[in-house]
């Protein structure tokens, strides 16, 4: 027998434990919480509620497995100890920056460096396989596509808190982290939650373009412009067109505002480094892709998964948002694109960026060529619209 197979129970599980956070930075994770299973809250109740309210929209894979969704032991009832993972993706620069440049394009900071899943899941997959030859345990990895409730399990290992924005907020790396878990069948000690930090502060709510927040902790999907521009396959209500501005996919306001970001360090991870075409790309170029250059210029990264239309639907919303004229036959030339979502909101850039008198001309010849409905009625619409909606005439 060795020596160390006399120490107390509590005593091995601690130097496992130990062990496993030293690989894991070793990996290459930046922050690394355990927690028992049990400890983990039951989510099942708020999830229906959600869902009930309709506050998840088209994601209907939020309804479904609900029950493996709600706790670690729904999903692997061997679930000891949930290891919970992250990684810093601090950008290099204030995200807003971009906000105020209305012919360049505003992408999410989590997606100007490659697909965070690509890069986290091999890291997992390596940290679990040492786990189970070194310590002879069961264990499962996760990174986001699974039914797991990320954020509470990442809460209940310390790495930080939910804000009132929803998201995990840590008192070292701000809201900049990727999340992941490796599920075991270890029973390790656990480390203390990490208390709420948020106090009397609602920057993040206040933030919030579209006023997405009914409450604090509370969040509606389908009034949240990451939601609008990322899970939202169909045409994105008028209401919301505006006030998305220049943004593309997603949305970093209530993450950018949060003051617990003042300690953040830019991320270490060349991966999630802003790549050179998306640091401050000019919407007329984006425009112009067709599916073979919107997959070859989004190779690797998170946009690829929305597709072309989609992400071209966006791009015309921000060029009607743009308030630059010159930019209006970049839309024209895409009144005739086969995707309806795009043919759309050309006619919609287009109702801002022309006169009235130029957009009427417009609509005589191209309305009653349509056949597809929701485009004819963005015609008719627009076309009907006071005059001093136009972006060309109101700043007259």
């Amino acid at each position: 027998m060795t020596q160390n197979s006399f120490k107390p129970a509590s005593v091995k599980q601690a130097s496992v434990k130990q062990d496993i956070a030293e690989k894991a930075r070793e990996i290459g994770f930046d922050a690394v919480g355990f927690a028992a299973a049990g400890a983990v809250p039951d989510g099942g109740k708020a999830l229906a509620a959600y869902v009930g309210a309709g506050h998840h929209g088209s994601m209907g894979w939020m309804a479904g497995r609900t029950a493996e969704r709600a706790h670690p032991n729904g999903l692997w009832p061997e679930t000891r100890t949930v290891i919970a993972l992250a990684m810093n993706y601090a950008p290099p620069i204030d995200p807003l920056e971009l906000l105020a440049h209305g012919e360049r394009g505003s992408v999410a900071a989590y997606a100007r460096g490659r697909d965070y899943h690509d890069v986290m899941k091999p890291m997992l997959k390596r940290l679990a396989r040492w786990i189970a030859e070194t310590h002879d345990a069961g264990v499962k990895v996760f990174v986001d596509t699974a039914p797991v409730m990320e954020k509470p399990a990442a809460a209940a290992g310390g790495l930080g808190w939910q804000g009132k924005h929803t998201n995990l907020v840590s008192r070292t790396h701000g809201s900049w982290l990727f999340l992941g878990e490796i599920f075991t069948t270890l029973d390790l000690p656990p480390d203390e939650p990490e208390k709420d930090h948020c106090g009397s502060c609602r920057s993040c709510l206040d933030a919030c373009p579209t006023d997405a927040f009914p409450a604090p902790g509370k969040l509606d999907a389908r009034r949240c412009i990451s939601y609008l521009t990322i899970e939202h396959k169909g045409h994105i209500a008028p209401e919301f067109r505006t006030v998305m501005g220049n943004r593309i996919y997603g949305c970093d306001d209530c993450l950018a505002v949060c003051p617990w970001n003042k300690y953040a360090t830019r991320t270490r991870h060349y991966a999630f480094l802003p790549r050179i075409e998306l640091t401050a790309p000019k919407l007329a170029d984006l425009a112009g892709l067709d599916d073979a250059g919107f997959r070859r210029v989004f190779s690797g990264s998170p946009i690829k998964r929305i597709g072309r239309d989609r992400f071209v639907r966006n791009v015309l919303i921000a060029i009607g948002n743009s308030a630059l004229p010159a930019l209006a036959p970049v839309a024209r030339r895409l009144l005739g694109d086969p995707a309806p979502v795009v043919r759309a909101m050309a006619v919609w850039a287009l109702s801002r960026l022309l006169s009235p008198n130029e957009f009427h001309r417009l609509a005589a010849v191209h309305q009653g060529e349509e056949t597809d409905a929701d485009v004819a009625a963005e015609w008719q619409c627009a076309d009907a619209a006071p005059a001093a909606t136009t972006v060309q005439e109101a700043s007259r």
